[in-house]
């Protein structure tokens, strides 16, 4: 494959992956707006945040498993289907199922194009993975800022279909743009790896691990017993380990258990960031998404530039480096006022940017053997990880957050606005709360919802404190597997033939 071949199928990959954080941006500027719209609780909205990440993990882990068969092309145009289905459902949406399925289905499209992009690209550029993969997942903050900038321009009275439509833009573009595109045969293929040498890579370990998560999520759609998800659990796993009979990668199994906290921290924070720093942002007399817009514009030159700073760090080094500015820009976040917000944001977002694509540049330089399966259940973990527990623990955090102000206040003035509000009983994966009764709030004397919107104010600071712990447990482990890197020579890239 020529040099010119691959970087026009460099450029319709990008566009591609633009086209999947159109639809995260969107929603998360828009989330703020259904929950009014269609009486949401703070949980209930951070599940449609959250299925607009698990279903990604399922769709890119199965896709992994026969993309080699059915051909990356194919792929791509199952997922542009998805997509543009997933368009139609939101548009019509009249509560929280349509709006929860049309999220779904989305999903399911970004992950068919994240198995196919992914290690179309580290074989493309083989020996540069880690700088190519940064390139390519900038963008993804680049469909943020083009989304982000397209929503806000389109003002706060414009009705929400017609912001959530500017998505069919850049899925006309990618459509396009794949067309008659050959791509390369996979690295694993062509140095003749086997699938089940392939599978030995991810092992018994990372199968449980993924396994897991997915039987969890699904278990929790189709309401089944966790009894029922247990035996599929062991079912699946036990298949999987008689074919293979390994445990798995040690170093491989470890990055997948950073990515619980490392997409929490990123992509969790990023489901909320518009509805935590909104009374902030409004004080500035800025539209809420502007902070969530200026975040990925960081982004985006950080990673599209990242080429020098991999060079000069290594990759176990970005990690280290990131973590430790990401955790200090979180904290800081939680307690920014007035212009000192964007000084945050600026550190959270140079931060996080290079966290993500650098684990799987690394899965892809010392992993090769495990071709699109091991690249793509590392980003499939980090989905499903925030899509079951990041968001979902930010949005309960916030409930439980409120409920426990409240109930402070009322402790302390003798009222009880406690009984009075915080009286609609619901259910998550962290157990049941209590959380507010929108209807009944609206019709609140004045007095009685300032003290109630103070103490959502305060719950939100309080949810970004909570999450910058997310970013010391990373530092801790990119810490040790940097010993064992340096006690072993260095970091490698491992080369197969």
């Amino acid at each position: 494959m020529d040099e010119k071949s691959k970087k026009s199928l460099f450029r319709a990959c990008f566009f591609a992956l633009m086209a999947t954080s159109f639809g995260f941006m969107l929603r998360a500027m828009l989330i703020t707006e259904w929950g009014v719209e269609f009486n949401l609780t703070k949980t209930q909205m951070g599940e449609i945040m959250g299925v607009g990440l698990w279903p990604f993990a399922v769709s890119i882990v199965l896709f992994s498993l026969i993309i080699d068969k059915i051909g990356y092309g194919r792929a791509m145009a199952i997922g542009f289907i998805c997509h543009i289905s997933s368009l139609v459902i939101t548009l019509f949406a009249n509560g929280y199922w349509m709006l929860y399925m049309g999220t779904f289905i989305f999903a399911l499209g970004n992950g068919t194009i994240e198995a196919t992009i992914n290690p179309a690209v580290t074989t493309m550029f083989p020996n540069e993975k880690t700088k190519w993969i940064n390139k390519l997942h900038a963008g993804w903050p680049a469909g943020m800022v083009v989304g982000g900038i397209m929503a806000i321009s389109m003002g706060e009275l414009m009705k929400w279909q017609y912001k959530i439509a500017i998505i069919l833009i850049p899925m006309l573009i990618y459509g396009f743009l794949m067309l008659n595109k050959k791509f390369p045969v996979q690295e694993r293929l062509a140095a003749g790896v086997s699938y089940r040498d392939m599978l030995k890579e991810l092992g018994i370990l990372g199968a449980l691990i993924i396994i897991s998560l997915i039987v969890f999520e699904v278990g929790n759609f189709f309401s089944l017993s966790l009894t029922v998800e247990i035996v599929l659990i062991i079912l699946f796993t036990g298949v999987f380990g008689i074919y293979t009979r390994v445990p798995g990668q040690p170093i491989f199994i470890i990055l997948l258990l950073i990515m619980f906290p490392l997409s929490t921290a990123e992509l969790g924070t990023d489901s909320w960031i518009v509805d935590l720093m909104a009374n902030e942002m409004r004080n500035l007399h800025l539209q809420p998404g502007w902070i969530l817009v200026y975040t990925a514009l960081i982004m985006t030159i950080a990673r599209y530039f990242a080429g020098p700073v991999i060079e000069k760090l290594k990759p176990s080094g970005l990690l280290i480096f990131s973590s430790a500015i990401a955790a200090a820009g979180l904290f800081f976040l939680s307690m920014a006022t007035g212009i000192m917000v964007f000084i945050a944001a600026t550190i959270y977002g140079f931060a996080k940017s290079y966290l993500w694509p650098t684990m799987i540049g690394i899965v892809g330089e010392r992993f090769p053997k495990g071709g699109a399966l091991t690249l793509n259940v590392t980003t499939g973990v980090g989905m499903m990880a925030v899509g079951i527990v990041g968001a979902v623990f930010l949005g309960f955090a916030q409930d439980k957050g409120i409920d426990n102000n409240i109930a402070n206040y009322d402790r302390a003035n003798q009222t009880s606005l406690q009984a009075k509000y915080i009286s609609v009983e619901k259910n998550s994966i962290f157990g049941t709360y209590q959380t507010l009764d929108i209807a009944r709030f609206e019709k609140a004397p004045v007095h009685e919802r300032e003290i109630i919107e103070n103490s959502m104010f305060e719950a939100k600071k309080e949810a970004l404190k909570t999450v910058a712990v997310l970013p010391v447990i990373m530092l801790v482990s990119f810490l040790g597997l940097f010993l064992y890197f340096k006690k072993k020579g260095g970091y490698k890239q491992v080369e197969i033939n």
